[in-house]
């Protein structure tokens, strides 16, 4: 199979999206860029893992995909399954190595993610591999002030009995 650069990283892409692990298997033996970043900023860890392809994410991984890229407004992957509230891809990150005290461009972290959008399960998780809670966003905001705002009391009863 033979790829140009910008093909090659399209279908790159494309094959994230949909979770086809066995296309980026021949994609990776045509040396493809794991680490690759479209117009947005995004590699295909942030894009499988965004889209909840848990198997995807894993070979990615496994392959050498960055777990700490970051897109343009510097989220990274485990920003994104906070927010779409995916426990067993998170956990996959984690152990392998994704900073949990990352922020983006607004100062925000996996853990205010997942807390702003009521992902309790993921809040635990990451409560419990040692996400800091102090942590700031651009307006002086915590996780926890973030869950007070959110009347997200599950939330705060895990950062209280922290």
């Amino acid at each position: 199979m033979e790829f140009t650069s910008t093909r090659q990283e399209d279908l790159l892409f494309d094959a994230a999206r949909k979770g086809d692990t066995a296309y980026i298997k021949e994609l990776i033996a045509a040396e493809a860029n794991l680490n690759v970043q479209d117009g947005r900023g995004f590699t295909p860890l942030i894009i499988a893992a965004y889209d909840g392809h848990e198997e995807t994410s894993r070979f990615l991984i496994e392959n050498k995909a960055d777990v700490n890229a970051q897109d343009f407004g510097g989220n990274s992957a485990l920003m994104g399954v906070c927010f779409k509230g995916y426990p067993e891809i998170a956990r996959l990150l984690i152990e392998n190595g994704a900073d949990l005290n990352l922020q983006n461009g607004n100062g925000g972290t996996a853990l205010m993610f997942a807390t702003l959008f009521g992902r309790n399960e993921l809040v635990k998780l990451m409560l419990e591999y040692g996400a800091d809670t102090t942590i700031q966003d651009v307006r002086g905001l915590t996780a926890r002030d973030l869950a007070i705002q959110q009347s997200n009391e599950e939330a705060l009863k895990l950062f209280d009995a922290e």
